[in-house]
């Protein structure tokens, strides 16, 4: 998603405004190195950066989405009950010429 010149402002001032009065809390799937796609204006994607990592923590949790992880285990389980199905018909074919 890409932000215009004027959103981007816009939320450097917000930034700005909050430097050292409150916590801002920023959630990105994206690294920094990521963020021109979004801030298109470089000096205002450095500047925005600047602001939120001064006297900031950044924690960075890994790259795997513990929901993406969670559905692709829940379709792995469900193409593994779709296996023992197709085995047991298989088997049911082999051992007694029909399904039953």
């Amino acid at each position: 998603m890409g932000l215009d010149r004027r959103g981007a402002e816009l939320l450097f001032q917000v930034l700005s405004e909050r430097e050292e009065k409150n916590s801002v809390a920023i959630a990105s799937n994206e690294s920094f190195a990521g963020w021109t796609r979004t801030f298109t204006d470089p000096r205002l994607c450095v500047a925005i950066v600047d602001r939120l990592t001064f006297n900031g923590t950044i924690t960075e949790t890994g790259t795997d989405s513990y929901r993406l992880a969670g559905t692709r285990a829940r379709a792995e389980q469900q193409q593994v009950v779709i296996r023992g199905a197709e085995v047991q018909m298989w088997a049911r074919i082999c051992f007694t010429g029909w399904p039953s």
